[in-house]
C-alpha cells in the first residue's frame, strides 16, 4: 500500500490534485493507492468538493477524484480535521471514508509506504 498525503484544499489546487494524480497512477497499475486527505484537504472528501479545484496543465480535481476510486484506490478523511469543520459520513463523496489515527498507524506499521506533497 501507498499513502499519498494531501493536505491542501481549493485554496492551493496544483497541491491538491498532485497526491490524487500520483495515486491514480498507483491504482491504474494495480498497486493499493489510498489518498490520505488531512486538514484543509478533508473538505475535498465531501460531495462537491472538488468541484472547480483545477490548475492549469493539470486534470480537474473531480475528474481525478472519480478515477481513482474507479480504479481501486481509496480516498481517507482525517477524524481528527473532519471534526472541526463539521463533516459527517452523510456529506462524503463516494470512495471517501473518515478514519482515525489509529488506522492509518497501523497500515504503516505494517509496511505500507507514505509519500507527502509538500
Amino acid at each position: 500500500m501507498i499513502i499519498f498525503n494531501c493536505t491542501h484544499g481549493g485554496e492551493s489546487p496544483e497541491r491538491a490534485i498532485l497526491p490524487f494524480v500520483a495515486a491514480n497512477v498507483a491504482a491504474s497499475a494495480g498497486v493499493d493507492a489510498v489518498v490520505f486527505c488531512t486538514v484543509d484537504a478533508v473538505n475535498l472528501g465531501t460531495e462537491g468538493g472538488t468541484d472547480r479545484v483545477t490548475s492549469e496543465g493539470l486534470p480537474p480535481l473531480s475528474e481525478l477524484f472519480t478515477q481513482v476510486v474507479d480504479n481501486g484506490g481509496r480516498v481517507w478523511l482525517c477524524g481528527a480535521c473532519t471534526k472541526p469543520r463539521g463533516i459527517t459520513e452523510d456529506m462524503l463523496a463516494k470512495g471517501a471514508t473518515i478514519v482515525g489515527a489509529a488506522k492509518v498507524v497501523e497500515e504503516l506499521a505494517s509496511g505500507a509506504q507514505a509519500v507527502s506533497f509538500g
